[in-house]
Parts: C-alpha cells; structure tokens; sequence
C-alpha cells in the first residue's frame, strides 16, 4: 500500500526524519561511526565514551524542535486530538498478546492499557494473530486483531521475526484517532515511525531486551530495523539502568527508564506456605539463557543439607523434557499460565532466576509481592530489583554458589519480618507507578509537539 513503511537501501544513509546529514542524528545529535550507514556491518565496535552525547533521547525530533521553548504549565491544555484534552488516546503495539502469549511483554502491555484505562484515557492494543482479523473490547479498553501471514519461510532464512503483520498495523493506525503510538518490538515501531511522519504525532518505542553483541546479531536485518526505530522514535523507553547502559554502549543514546510494573492487588501473600521448603522457578524451562540446568545441578546440594527441599518448575511444552524432570528427585511440575504463578510463589519459601542478560525480571517482582524472599544472578538488570540483603541474595559462578545463595535465603524465609520486607520492595515496582511515568512521559512529548 501506498506509504507503507519500508526499510531504507542498503546504500542509504541513516536519516532520521528531517535528513540529517551523514553522521548525525534525526535531532542533529552526533552518531558513532559505526551507525552513520543504515547498511553497516555489524562487526563494528560500540560506540566510544566519547562520541556520545549526554543529553540524547532517541531520535528525539521533539527535543531538538523544541529546545530553548517555553514549556506549558501542566494545568494548560495538552495538544491533543480527542474532544477531551484530560483524555490521551494511546496506540499501544505489540505482535503477539493474550492468549496466544501471557507473559513478559505482552503482560507489560496489559497492564500498561489497563492503568491507562482505568485512569480516564482511551489505549487501544493494536497486535496480530494466526487467526482472522477481528476487534473488540477486553478488559476495559479496545483489541484490535490483525492476520498475521506466514513467516516461517522468512525464519528458515534467518530474517528478523514478526515481520509480516506490519502493513497492517501500520493501516490501523492511519485510520485512527490516536494522539500518540508507542511499539513495545522494533518491527511494529516501522508502522510507528510511518504514522508520525504522516501525522506529526509523537511515537514512543519500548525496547525490552538487553542489547549484546549475540542480540544484535542473531537476525538478518535486525540491526538495521532496530537502528530505523532508533532514531525515528520521539522517546526510547527501557526497563532497567543496565538496559540504558547498553543503549548508550551500542547507539548512544540515553533512554528513558520506566521499570515493568505488577500488579498488587494479584500478586499478594494470602494463605500459609508449604510446610516443607519449596523453592520457586517461574520462568521459562526450555530457555537456555534462563538456566534451569544449572539449577539442577545445584538442587541436590542443597538437599544434601535440607533433604526436604522441593522445585517447583512450570512444565515444558515438550513431553520428553517434561518426563525427564519428573523423574529427577526433589522436583515438582505445574502446570503454566498466568493464573498458576501467583500460588505457587505463596507456597514457596523461595524464588530463584538463575539467568543471565536479563532486561528486568519480572518474576523476582511477582515472588516479592507474595512476600517471598529471592535469590538472583549477579547480572544484567536483577541487581537492580535485589539491591538489598532483607529480600535475597546475589550469586556469582556455578552451582555450589547458587546453593549457598539458595540455602542463606531459605534461612531468611524463616524470619518474621522477611516478607513484609519482600512486599514493601515489590511496592517500587506497581502498575500504577509504571503507568504514571509512562503519562508523565507522553504529556512531555505533547508538550513539547505543541
């Protein structure tokens, strides 16, 4: 269709919207070297310390337009489209939610429309699925359901995921009324950054991974889409400081950092914990980067020294895997879903994520709200969320210092006070919180569109 968003020639150079020139930015921000080229190998080095700028947000147009202008008071009246100023009208993308995904992103993306929903505004999901289009409300606010044509013929060539549905999204949006759109994958902010171009509205893109060298690379042009939503977005929103750090390491720029918020109310202590010591995986078991194997190992250490200690861990999809844990002393299986992880990390003592590379780890928030106490790697963003010793504990190496962490922290379940502790740091991390900072967050960038 015509003006559907499109990835630049491999020869062109990495223009932001107003053609900066080569080696700057959209806003006119220098850019590493290593990114003046839409088409650069990937085997280029981060960008240096000091060819980075410390302001820079993104692409950022709003911020380079309106630098040295009056900002409006925030009683004034917000640029926006719909009858009610007090009412944003939000486009929230993502390719894949409930049910076909329940967990990570699209739970983020839930919760986030559902705050905004409830707090007076108009968010509208916008995603795709196997199925036939459809739209219609759910949990308050408006899903809109696009066909997601095959792309396995694309994944068998290495091509970056989710990339089929776009044109689609990218038509939803042009035939709504939405005052700002914010892409939680980079393929979905190509239909963002297409929208603002053609309605000078402000796109927000959510990046929720970590970025590394093996990220960046695993794809056929993902490093190029990515780059695209980069500097196309108004804002860039990651989920934790060591996520920013590596925005800064890689791009350049500094993000906004809005953690992933729970919701509270659902996730809560209610009832007894088991009478043996349990300890808690909630993750996924077949993701090599989550682990489990290396919990495994660590589990018959631990019950070298309290035999009745138990794991829990969500059943895999595969029936041959699943067979395997069971039959491995001292583990559990339940069954997965959205539902199941709020009671099984009340009845357990402990919750462990041995991962690494983590963008946040939502997970280690659910188990503090239940007031169960953690234990983490000391890696990626989780440092973040266990930053003190009342609520866990942080290990580094293999599996006898994970069993150490896991038995130091079965010793801290047995205090009095360990689970209010648990549940007033889980309070930092609420949907309520998060939703704010997202409205905070896009008020600036009307604001400063105005």
């Amino acid at each position: 269709m015509a003006g559907t968003p499109r990835l630049a020639p491999p020869g062109d150079r990495w223009h932001g919207r107003h053609g900066a020139a080569p080696g700057s930015g959209a806003s006119g921000r220098p850019v590493p070297a290593h990114a003046a080229r839409s088409g650069s190998p990937l085997s280029a080095q981060p960008a240096p310390k000091g060819a980075r700028t410390a302001g820079a947000r993104g692409g950022g147009r709003c911020r380079a337009r309106g630098a040295g202008r009056r900002k409006r008071a925030s009683q004034e009246p917000l640029p926006v489209s719909g009858r009610d100023p007090a009412t944003l009208r939000v486009a929230l993308l993502t390719p894949r939610y409930y049910p076909e995904v329940q967990r990570g992103t699209e739970r983020t993306v839930r919760d986030l429309a559902a705050a905004l929903a409830g707090s007076g505004h108009k968010p509208r999901v916008i995603t795709s699925h196997p199925g036939a289009p459809s739209s219609g409300e759910e949990d308050g606010f408006l899903v809109v359901r696009h066909w997601r044509p095959p792309e396995a013929w694309l994944l068998r060539r290495g091509f970056q995921e989710h990339m089929t549905h776009v044109p689609f999204s990218y038509a939803s949006l042009l035939t709504g009324d939405d005052d700002l759109a914010q892409a939680f994958y980079l393929t979905d902010m190509l239909a963002a950054v297409g929208w603002a171009r053609r309605t000078g509205r402000p796109a927000v893109f959510h990046y929720g991974g970590l970025p590394t060298r093996p990220v960046l690379a695993a794809r056929r042009l993902r490093l190029r889409i990515l780059r695209q939503a980069l500097d196309g977005a108004d804002a860039v929103v990651v989920y934790s400081r060591a996520a920013a750090d590596g925005m800064r390491r890689w791009f350049g720029i500094d993000p906004h950092v809005i953690n992933a918020g729970v919701r509270l109310d659902e996730f809560r202590p209610r009832g007894e914990r088991a009478p043996e010591p349990a300890i808690a995986y909630a993750a996924a078991p077949e993701d090599s980067r989550k682990r489990v194997d290396l919990l495994l190992r660590a589990l018959p250490l631990v019950r070298r020294d309290r035999p009745g200690v138990r794991l829990l861990l969500p059943r895999p999809g595969d029936p041959r895997t699943a067979s395997r844990l069971e039959e491995t002393d001292g583990v559990e299986l339940f069954e997965p879903g959205p539902d199941a992880v709020a009671p099984v990390f009340r009845r357990a003592w402990v919750s462990v994520l041995p991962s690494y590379n983590e963008a946040f780890g939502i997970v280690l928030v659910e188990s503090l709200a239940c007031g169960t106490p953690v234990v983490a790697t000391r890696d990626g963003a989780l440092p973040e969320i266990v930053d003190r010793p009342d609520v866990g504990r942080l290990f580094e190496g293999g599996e006898a210092e994970l069993a150490g962490a896991l038995l130091e922290t079965l010793e801290l379940s047995e205090d009095p006070g360990t689970a209010a502790a648990c549940r007033a740091r889980a309070g930092d991390f609420s949907t309520e919180r998060s939703a704010a900072e997202h409205l905070r967050l896009y008020r600036e960038l009307l604001v400063a569109r105005a």
